[in-house]
């Protein structure tokens, strides 16, 4: 057959072979799309990457892909150089080999796209023919496929030269090299044009996701927009003014500190896409599922954050189109259409804590508050303030984002802690830099994130805690200049596996990627001291994290034990093999260490960050 013939055969897509019959697959598009990752939905499509050898089309696709399979949403990245060292490792770079890698790549994504796979394909694929040749694969299948033009100039690839091909085309080396002696043909009509001078890999990805957004690929949620930008519930300050004067001639409800560190976890987007307290549907929601539903999206909240009143306010309030929320006199926050209904205390303790012992701290808090929850939208007046000399620390989830894009960060991982640190602690954050260094990431940067909100009466003070932190930081036991340490201004639950799932997630929220999470994490002992031990395994809340749904985009960093090894007198990661060399040291050893005056083994802790906390419970003692 002469190779003239052969060429428009594959480029028309003419069948050859003459023996064949399509088989038809008894499973549905739709019915793919109800077990094909987290977010149901069929979603298969084929977003095209074309543009010139370093133009930054594969790390914008693997940056997408890395996004979308965050999310739940299964995808899968097939690139040039990929695809040549195994599906096409016998076709060179004349024009009819690249016509059949183009054709032979645009069948494998319209494979993983009818599968309902989002197929990523970087390809230089320099002729429109070629191109338009794989839309038109797609199109017979009735397949969403969205070219997208990556429009670097030849100067910039040039100067890139990530691969050194430019080089070797210059020096005769390579022939028949796009940008050098081959043509490059610009897509006159693309889906979207992506401008990556001036932009970053990230930057540019959003600007994709956009697009999917809108063509329905995918769903839009409570994540930041391109811009990373996370949605705050505060009253634009041009209106403030406005705001407050219509708050004092609404009818007020007077809530307590903890409601408004609520307002404030609110106002500030940690609980995105919650707009406010929670209505009925969306408390059920949490309650029975951990989670929030909107159309088709997803987001982990396991926590519910409601409101409760009594019964005379609830009588005094039902039926008004709006309420001032009202703290030590102070007019802070505006709720929208507020509705009422009941608070179910003992479903709701039971689903959230695993018991119902009234001794549990939060659960005694709960059993005496109000018997009625109000739900609603909420516009907070101006930004919630302690004025205890650590509001310079606590950073929104926008400045927290802000500031990991000052300092570099390519990947960001957070700490949940309510103790003090000891050198333990600090090992965990150590290795986990390292591991991270080791992956390729330049400038892994440490979220240092004590939990702000209210705590039981005999955890350490948040003033100690903090002084406590900036001591490990100036002694160098972490690394200062790669570190964040701000206030999550959340109140404790102590509510383990469920509890745990929300500080994962506000971290997430605030541009977190990796998540330590340690030993029983939001546990205490059981609040029946007859039966003893954990309320909760010691091991669930890490399980819990790596399966919860919603909080895909987040790695969790799982717990290593370390404990003091007397050898080496220092802490380090505990080696059953020889358990005789090490000691746990427990909380209760501790406390009773520094009450008494005694120092820890050398090694334990950062000297300066022991004074801080033996000096505080010296002064228990004294007051005594």
């Amino acid at each position: 057959m002469p190779g003239g013939e052969i060429i428009k055969r594959l480029k028309t897509g003419v069948q050859v072979a003459t023996n064949v019959t399509e088989q038809k697959h008894h499973v549905s598009r739709d019915k793919r799309g109800q077990i094909l990752g987290n977010l149901r939905g069929f979603r298969g499509c084929t977003v095209w990457f074309t543009g010139l050898s370093g133009a930054g089309k594969t790390s914008v696709s693997f940056a997408l892909e890395e996004f979308l399979v965050g999310r739940g949403i299964v995808a899968y990245g097939l690139d040039g150089d990929n695809i040549r060292t195994g599906l096409n490792k016998n076709l060179g770079f004349s024009k009819e080999d690249r016509e059949e890698n183009i054709r032979r790549v645009a069948e494998v994504a319209r494979l993983f796209a009818d599968s309902g796979v989002v197929a990523l394909c970087s390809f230089v694929s320099p002729f429109a023919e070629d191109r338009e040749m794989a839309r038109q694969i797609h199109k017979d299948a009735d397949l969403p496929f969205f070219e997208v033009f990556v429009d670097t100039p030849l100067n910039v690839c040039e100067h890139r030269d990530v691969k050194g091909l430019y080089q070797k085309a210059r020096a005769g080396s390579i022939k028949g090299f796009t940008g050098v002696d081959q043509a490059y043909e610009k897509p006159e009509h693309p889906d979207m044009v992506i401008k990556t001078v001036g932009a970053t890999v990230k930057e540019s990805m959003l600007q994709v996701v956009e697009m999917l957004e809108e063509n329905g690929i995918i769903p839009r949620s409570g994540r930041p927009s391109s811009s990373g930008i996370v949605e705050e519930l505060f009253v634009p300050e041009n209106l403030v003014q406005a705001a407050m004067e219509e708050a004092s001639n609404l009818s007020g409800l007077h809530i307590n500190e903890v409601d408004l560190q609520w307002v404030q976890v609110l106002a500030e987007g940690w609980a995105a896409p919650l707009r406010g307290f929670m209505t009925e549907d969306q408390y059920l929601q949490c309650l029975h599922f951990n989670c929030l539903l909107e159309e088709t999206s997803l987001t982990n909240q396991s926590i519910p954050i409601v409101l409760p009143v009594n019964d005379a306010d609830k009588e005094r309030l039902e039926g008004v189109e709006a309420i001032s929320l009202i703290h030590n006199g102070e007019r802070v926050a505006i709720i929208r259409k507020p509705t009422f209904y009941p608070h179910r205390k003992e479903e709701r303790i039971c689903r959230q804590f695993g018991t119902s012992h009234p001794d549990h701290p939060t659960i005694r808090m709960i059993l005496d508050s109000g018997d009625w929850l109000v739900g609603g939208e909420i516009e907070v007046l101006q930004r919630i303030v302690w004025r205890d000399g650590l509001d310079e620390y606590r950073l929104t989830p926008n400045e927290l984002r802000s500031k990991f894009h000052e300092m570099g960060a390519d990947a960001v991982f957070a700490f949940q802690l309510r103790n003090p640190i000891h050198n333990g602690h600090a090992l965990l954050m150590q290795d986990t830099r390292r591991r991270l260094l080791e992956r390729g990431f330049r400038r892994p940067v440490l979220l240092l994130h004590p939990l702000g909100g209210w705590t039981k009466d005999d955890d350490v003070p948040l003033p100690v805690r903090m002084k406590q932190h900036q001591a490990v930081l100036e002694e160098g036991v972490l690394h200062s200049n790669d570190t964040v340490l701000a206030i999550f201004p959340s109140p404790m639950l102590y509510a383990g596996p469920t509890e745990v799932q929300w500080h994962a997630k506000a971290r997430m929220t605030a541009g977190a990627n990796f998540y330590i999470v340690g030993r029983d994490p939001a546990g205490l002992p059981h609040p029946d001291k007859s039966i003893g031990g954990d309320l909760f395994d010691p091991t669930h809340g890490s399980r819990v994290l790596k399966v919860a749904p919603g909080l895909t985009s987040l790695e969790i960093i799982p717990f290593r034990v370390a404990a003091y090894d007397k050898i080496a007198r220092k802490m380090a990661f505990f080696d059953p093999d020889r358990k005789q060399d090490f000691d746990f040291i427990s909380g209760t050893k501790m406390r009773g260490l520094a009450k008494s005056g005694e120092n820890p083994p050398d090694g334990f802790m950062a000297t300066k960050a022991w004074r801080i906390l033996a000096g505080y419970y010296q002064s228990l003692q004294k007051g005594q």
